[in-house]
């Protein structure tokens, strides 16, 4: 049955991973590879056939004590699991709101008027550095899609736009790695107290800008980046493309963001309370705001927070619930004995995993190489699975920065890469040929930074 369960797990992991060619939604799979593990070990451990391990490390059967308490112990077991995934979702559901919100006033076109240069050097510069500095307080994901969607008044010609586009995935991935609202993954270790936000940002932020400046360096000297753009601005008034609530949600929402760490460290309550607080500040301005003078009911309704939350993609919602879920299966499984005590299928991996590759460092660097191929979010999830490290230990910061940035080695290596390559139809083999050598100079140049300061502080 472990054998099954295990199966399973693998056939979703590669149904998410082939989700282009299968052409079916990411979070299909996710969700059925999690309610089947799931089914199946429930199954299981009330026919006596299968042992569940909680998080502190006590060991559930039904053959075992009482059969009340061995019951219970399951269940509190998988409500455990279900909280710590429901911290993250809430978490993100606040944040993508806000954006939201920022968007459907406008916000973000005061950051688009403020670029004004045609060199594309410059340009590139400019962008990138919006980029890093955006993802790691709106995302990377909502980050890319600004800027690209940026780019195409910026930059008409679309075969020079999609070298742009793929350094902003570089630049975003790099921006995400060192904040803990900048990627979903730095947010789950955030919020499970694996990272500290002073000490990610502490021990992360150099290495996230060699990551970045190496990879736009060796591009500024590239062909794709010589001479002037035209900026292609659409005729319409200042006033028609922003509106009198523009500046003020924008920054009301950055700043509510923003605030969710000094929020947490000034109560001592989970992150994601902190999000729900901003997010009512946000939504509570935003009732009162006019965006236009003499609004209407049904203006009103356009600029609504309920319509911010139907843009929401609650697909990547569900999706992150399906592979935490899972992952927490593996992780509740008995799957043999480490020191004389039963442990957990993802921590018996580490343990075989340490006495195959001794240095820590080296799993870390091929865990950010894998998070290209694979998802980064159940690499992560696993590895906070595997291992017991103390807070702001060293390596976890290092999985912070190699999962958030490994995945620019692909451009469908992260969900910036995915969303850059739908947007503007970005070639697998061209980036893999043109852009995955600089991701990964950028890579491995941000890691040895890592690996030379840690040594150092």
């Amino acid at each position: 049955m472990i054998s099954l369960i295990i199966v399973v797990f693998i056939i979703g992991y590669l149904a998410i991973t082939l989700e282009h060619p299968l052409q079916l939604d990411k979070a299909v799979s996710a969700l059925l590879m999690s309610t089947i593990i799931w089914g199946v070990i429930a199954f299981g451990f009330n026919n006596g056939w299968l042992s569940v391990v909680d998080a502190h490390g006590e060991v559930f059967n039904i053959n075992r004590g009482d059969l009340h308490d061995q019951l219970w112990g399951f269940k509190a077991n998988l409500m455990h699991h279900f909280s710590t995934v429901s911290e993250i979702l809430f978490f993100l559901i606040g944040a993508m709101t806000i954006v939201e919100i920022i968007d459907l006033h406008r916000g973000f076109a005061i950051i688009k008027k403020t670029i004004t240069t045609t060199n594309k050097k410059k340009l590139l510069w400019v962008l990138g550095s919006l980029a890093f500095i955006l993802s790691a307080i709106i995302d990377n994901l909502t980050a890319t899609i600004i800027l690209v969607t940026l780019l195409r008044k910026l930059v008409p010609k679309r075969d020079y736009r999609v070298w742009f586009a793929a350094l902003i995935i570089i630049a975003a991935n790099a921006g995400g790695a060192w904040s803990p609202i900048g990627d979903v993954t730095t947010t789950m270790l955030w919020i499970n107290n694996k990272v500290t936000a002073p000490g990610l940002a502490e021990h992360l932020i150099l290495p996230a800008l060699v990551c970045f400046i190496i990879p736009f360096a060796i591009a500024g000297r590239l062909k794709a980046f010589k001479g002037e753009t035209v900026l292609k601005r659409k005729v319409i008034d200042d006033d028609e493309e922003r509106l009198l609530s523009s500046r003020t949600m924008l920054y009301t929402g950055l700043g509510a963001i923003l605030f969710v760490p000094i929020f947490k460290e000034i109560t001592g309550l989970p992150p994601y309370i902190g999000m729900l607080f901003s997010l009512s500040v946000v939504w509570l301005l935003s009732e009162y705001v006019k965006p236009v003078k003499n609004l209407s009911k049904n203006e009103k309704n356009l600029y609504s927070t309920h319509k911010a939350l139907s843009n929401i993609e609650f697909s990547s919602i569900l999706f992150f619930l399906g592979i935490l879920l899972a992952v927490a299966g593996l992780e509740s499984l008995v799957f043999g004995v480490v020191g004389g005590n039963e442990v957990g299928t993802l921590y018996y991996a580490a343990t075989q995993l340490s006495e195959t590759i001794p240095s820590m460092d080296v799993v870390v660097v091929i865990l950010g190489g894998l998070s290209a191929v694979i998802d980064n979010v159940p690499l992560v999830a696993a590895s906070m699975a595997m291992y017991d490290f103390p807070v702001d230990d060293r390596i976890w910061h290092f999985i912070a920065y190699s999962a958030g940035t490994g995945g620019s080695l692909l451009v469908i290596g992260s969900a910036a890469g995915v969303a850059a390559m739908g947007m503007e139809k970005i070639n697998f083999m061209w980036y893999l040929k043109n852009i995955a050598p600089l991701a990964l100079f950028g890579f491995l140049g941000g890691a040895i930074s890592f690996v030379i300061l840690s040594s150092f502080f």
